[in-house]
């Protein structure tokens, strides 16, 4: 071994950041997000103790993973200085296997990096990036181009798209779309317009780009963060950046790599290929490959059932805080193959979740997790609060939607 360098570890963590941006890829978007909802004290300071609480209870449900400081967060309600606290709070207190996904988007691709950074150094797993709106006639496709290409090519996470033009006034076209999905490190989009054509055109266009994803041995989510613990032995909570695991696992499977490491060189990762079908044992965890294409999440909550049928594979739902068990029956029943079940569901939820997310949004989102057990409380002005005949809505709307 040369100079104790694989005991130190320098040139194996250099390797690992010159690595990681196409390791860092192999990520599962499937399934059902709640976008968590910042909880507040009456006097409008974050009551960060109900945040916890509400992230732990999220956390044993059957969600795929979890996002903070999306719009139902109103992460624009927020300080720097509060987003930042948000963030670390949702990441300490989230279980181990859930993806963690942060809303780190902002006007400038500068803050929308030095965000994306701080989310990647506390260890999340992705980035989603709102399209910036403020300068509407300057939104142009040029600008929107530069501005996604700018911040895929310098982040530490893997990115998102997050398209939501009923708050940002800018509907970024399918073709644009399409256009960015090809870069490396954007890896999906969430989709929040509600329309479900839309969605069927960019599956469509972006059909043709295949990845590959790590998945468990029973194909559930893995992300670098929790190979990373696996290899190491810990609950994947301790922040870590780099995807040592990703790439321990291709190194083990490959003998060449193998003696490569061990012998105090850095592996030529050109020599892994990893079979879809080989499981890779990192510590403890098994692990697979799965292949993925551009992967489109959906945020409307009325209209999932008939957007997985066009192509998305998930959605990230303000819904879901209020009833994430009720929106991953549908899930479940379109992954079963279940048509007639997977409409049965989705109708049962469809008026609440026009109403409640859709129509009343924010204040409605909260009230719903009050009835339904969670902690909603108040939102910030100019939000206003329901009214006792909007309360009694929503509470005969969500009767037969507990969870």
């Amino acid at each position: 071994m040369r100079n104790g360098a694989l005991a130190s570890g320098r040139w194996w963590n250099d390797l690992l950041w010159r690595t990681s941006f196409r390791l860092k890829l192999r990520m599962l978007l499937h399934g059902i997000f709640p976008p968590v909802t910042t909880p507040f004290y009456p006097d409008g300071k974050v009551y960060f103790k109900k945040l916890e609480s509400n992230v732990e209870r999220y956390s044993r449900t059957p969600a795929a993973g979890i996002v903070a400081l999306g719009s139902t967060g109103e992460a624009i309600m927020l300080s720097d200085q509060e987003r930042s606290d948000v963030l670390r709070v949702v990441r300490e207190t989230a279980a181990p296997n859930k993806v963690l996904i942060a809303g780190t988007g902002l006007e400038s691709a500068f803050e929308t990096l030095r965000s994306t950074e701080y989310a990647a150094e506390l260890g999340y797993d992705i980035a989603m990036v709102r399209t910036p709106h403020y300068y509407k006639k300057q939104m142009q496709t040029g600008n929107i181009l530069a501005f996604y290409r700018t911040v895929a090519d310098r982040s530490a996470l893997p990115v998102i798209i997050y398209n939501i033009p009923q708050f940002t006034g800018y509907d970024m076209p399918a073709e644009v779309v399409v256009e960015l999905a090809g870069h490396p490190n954007v890896i999906g989009i969430k989709e929040s317009s509600g329309d479900v054509e839309k969605v069927r055109k960019m599956v469509e266009g972006t059909r043709h780009i295949k990845r590959n994803a790590t998945v468990t041995e029973t194909f559930e989510a893995v992300t670098p963060r929790m190979l990373s613990a696996a290899a190491s032995g810990t609950s994947a909570e301790g922040g870590e950046l780099v995807p040592v695991g990703v790439l321990s696992g291709i190194v083990e499977t490959s003998p060449r790599l193998a003696k490569q490491r061990d012998m105090g060189h850095p592996p030529d990762l050109s020599l892994a290929k990893p079979s879809s079908s080989a499981v890779t044992l990192v510590g403890k965890m098994k692990t697979r490959q799965k292949e993925v294409g551009f992967q489109v999440l959906v945020g409307a909550a009325q209209k999932l059932q008939p957007s997985l049928d066009a192509g998305a594979v998930g959605a990230i739902l303000a819904f879901a805080c209020s009833a994430p068990t009720a929106c991953y029956e549908i899930y479940a029943a379109w992954k079963e193959g279940d048509a007639g079940l997977a409409r049965l569901k989705q109708e049962r939820i469809a008026k609440a979740a026009q109403v409640v997310a859709g129509d009343l949004g924010v204040p409605g989102v909260k009230y719903g997790m009050d009835f339904n057990g969670y902690y909603g409380g108040p939102s910030r002005l100019p939000f206003l609060p329901l009214t006792a005949d909007v309360k009694a809505e929503v509470e005969r709307l969500l009767s037969d939607i507990r969870n």
